[in-house]
Parts: structure tokens; C-alpha cells; sequence
């Protein structure tokens, strides 16, 4: 069966000629679903580990690369940053994914169906997903949307959670910054969005977790402004 990637939006609808066109976006999704007892890379639902987060794309869950998100193109590449390994006060576990510049995210989306493990002497002060192009610290401002699976003791209860946006977020999701540079492009400028998700565990006597899963899920669009302009998207199909 032969593969195919494309460059730009997928357009969809069943009358694409004349001034009278019913077409759309069609939406992209990129989900990645985490086991954190599974600490082995390469291997199906993938955890993380201490220090490292998993990256759904390398099918199945392999070792995710974090980066510096920056605009500014270097003959050197893009630098990465790397989580902080486990301390009795602070857990980090996550995934990360990478878009293309300019998505416009239409949702966000954090399914817990199985409860952290692992933290039965610890005293938790917050649990939370952030959802951010960097990796988010427990105290910080995350890009996209803020998912908390407890704010005080425990590890909260498995089920779909509420994902809250701020004025600054729902702003954030119209068009996703440049972040980082294609390590594969050598001296050409190329570059992708990131998403990086963050669960933080945050108390005392934290402990790695021992079990639990969570599932996140972004569904977005390759937007292009020019859609519906004539010369740019002649009527009917091309010859």
C-alpha cells in the first residue's frame, strides 16, 4: 500500500466548482495514549520515563525530543531541553507532538481512563495536564489549555477531564507559532509547531508513578487564508 504525505489543506466538500463551493477544512488529529507503567520505548502506550517524555509518531510510542521553541533559524539545529528527572516534591511525565506552523487548533482534548498509581504516601498539592509549545513547569504559564486532574490529595478520578483556556490561550490556538527548525533541512529554513504536554505531579513524598494512563488528543486544521481566492484555488480541479 503506497504512502503519501501533503503539503498545505485538505480541502472537502462534494461541489467544488462555481462561486456557489460547499468547501471546508478538513480537521487533522494526532492523539498519543500513555501508560505510565510502561517505561520502555519503542513499546505499545509507552509512559516516559524520568527525564523523558513519549512521542506518538514513531508508532508506537518511542523516546519524544523536547526543543527550545525558537523562530530564529541556526546552521547548527535546534536545541533541546530535557524534563526534570523525578524528585520526591516533583513528577513530570508527557508527551510532545509536532504540527504544522500556523495550525489552528480546535480542541484539546485529556481522557484519564486509568488513575495515577504509585502515590499512595505522598501528599499531593496539584495534579494538572498543561498543554504548551515547551515543556511547562508546575508554576507556569502553559501556551494552549490547562487540564486539572486534582487540585489538592490524591490523583483525582479517571474519566474525560475539563480543559479550561484563558482570553490568551483561546488567542494562542488561531494560528500556532513557528517553534522549532527541521533538524533534517541542513541549511534550507524549514520549520514546525510544537505541543508539548506536561503532567505534573506536584507534593511531598512524590514518588514515580507505578500505573495510570492518559490519552491526549489535538484536533486542528492546516489553515491557509488564501482558501476560496480564484487564482490561488482555481474553481474545479486541476489539469
Amino acid at each position: 500500500m503506497g504512502r503519501s504525505t501533503f503539503e498545505g489543506p485538505v480541502l472537502s466538500g462534494d461541489n467544488r466548482f462555481g462561486p456557489l463551493r460547499d468547501v471546508g477544512y478538513a480537521e487533522l488529529v494526532q492523539s498519543c495514549y500513555i501508560d505510565l507503567s510502561n517505561t520502555t520505548p519503542g513499546t505499545a502506550n509507552y509512559g516516559g520515563n524520568s527525564g523523558t517524555f513519549a512521542w506518538s509518531n514513531g508508532i508506537p510510542n518511542t523516546a519524544g525530543v523536547i526543543y527550545t521553541p525558537s523562530s530564529t533559524f541556526s546552521t547548527s539545529g535546534p536545541t533541546t531541553t530535557t524534563p526534570a528527572t523525578d524528585t520526591s516534591t516533583q513528577v513530570y511525565r508527557g508527551a510532545v507532538m509536532y504540527l504544522p506552523i500556523n495550525s489552528q487548533i480546535v480542541d484539546i482534548i485529556v481522557d484519564y481512563p486509568v488513575a495515577i498509581t504509585g502515590e499512595s504516601g505522598a501528599t499531593l498539592s496539584n495534579t494538572s495536564v498543561f498543554v504548551s509549545n515547551a515543556l511547562t513547569a508546575a508554576a507556569g504559564t502553559p501556551t494552549y489549555a490547562t487540564a486539572v486532574i486534582s487540585s489538592s490529595t490524591g490523583v483525582g478520578t479517571a474519566g474525560r477531564l475539563t480543559t479550561t483556556y484563558t482570553a490568551t490561550n483561546l488567542a494562542n490556538l488561531t494560528a500556532t507559532t513557528s517553534d522549532i527548525q527541521n533538524p533534517q533541512v541542513g541549511t534550507q529554513p524549514s520549520f514546525f509547531s510544537q505541543l508539548v504536554w506536561t503532567l505534573s505531579i506536584t507534593g511531598t513524598s512524590v514518588a514515580a508513578p507505578t500505573g495510570g494512563q492518559l490519552v491526549f488528543t489535538v484536533r486542528y486544521r492546516q489553515a491557509d487564508n488564501n482558501i476560496g481566492n480564484s487564482t490561488t484555488y482555481p474553481y474545479g480541479n486541476f489539469d
